[in-house]
């Protein structure tokens, strides 16, 4: 059984409303990193499009991880709890977060999923968002880090084309690499528009069918 959190009428953050809230946002982020450390957890946000392969990635960390943390998943949503149930089965805590119409999880929706899972028994919560490269950029959710899952046969401009996105990340998965050559697409190209973008950034290329670049991003994250 997978718990979910509703979102109640008017209660999910949109700062496309009332900049205002953006402010709050922040505010409640803070305050869910607090929790998060007062109880000795690592939290990871990982934010990408539909198809990207988030939930595919998360599962790879989650088999890698899982025999040496105690994991909790946090799912966004707008209304199914398909990820969270495939996540469910590796025998990690999970709860799913369903928005309603909204495009991206925010600091509020996120405390409330806090409130779901048993926090004195994880050591690590990976944060599944919406599906959406651009809305949850600009909603910090209070977790450690922040991953932009990219899958490289989405678009060639898909860098270019959201570069706040990636101002607003610490890590980018540039995924389903093993496709790359089969579509025609330079994934190197991708890596130099990144860093222009953003030369702070760690790159990690990733297949989740093939498990390549996994343990990197274990190493990348300080898993």
């Amino acid at each position: 059984m997978v718990k979910v959190v509703e979102a109640r009428e008017g209660e999910a953050l949109d700062i496309e409303l009332d900049l205002n809230l953006q402010k709050k946002n922040l505010e409640l982020a803070e305050a869910n990193r607090r929790l998060l450390e007062k109880y000795g957890i690592r939290a990871i946000d990982f934010m990408g499009s539909v198809g990207s392969g988030k939930t595919s990635l998360i599962e790879r960390l989650v088999g890698k991880l899982k025999g040496k943390y105690r994991i909790g998943v946090i799912g966004g949503d707008l209304t199914t709890t398909i990820d969270m149930e495939i996540l469910s089965r590796h025998g990690v805590q999970v709860v799913q977060v369903n928005t309603g119409r909204e495009c991206h999880l925010d600091a509020n929706l996120v405390a409330r999923a806090l409130q779901s899972l048993p926090l004195n028994s994880l050591d690590l919560i990976f944060i599944e968002n919406v599906g959406n490269i651009i809305c949850p950029a600009d909603f910090p959710l209070g977790a450690h880090r922040r991953v932009a899952v990219v899958s490289v046969i989405d678009s060639p401009y898909i860098i270019v084309k959201h570069p706040l996105t990636f101002q607003a990340v610490d890590v980018v998965a540039l995924n389903k690499v093993d496709l790359a050559e089969i579509v025609g697409v330079n994934v190197a190209k991708l890596e130099e528009e990144l860093k222009k973008i953003n030369p702070k950034l760690s790159i990690v290329k990733t297949s989740c069918k093939t498990g390549l670049g996994v343990d990197q991003l274990i190493e990348v994250l300080n898993l």
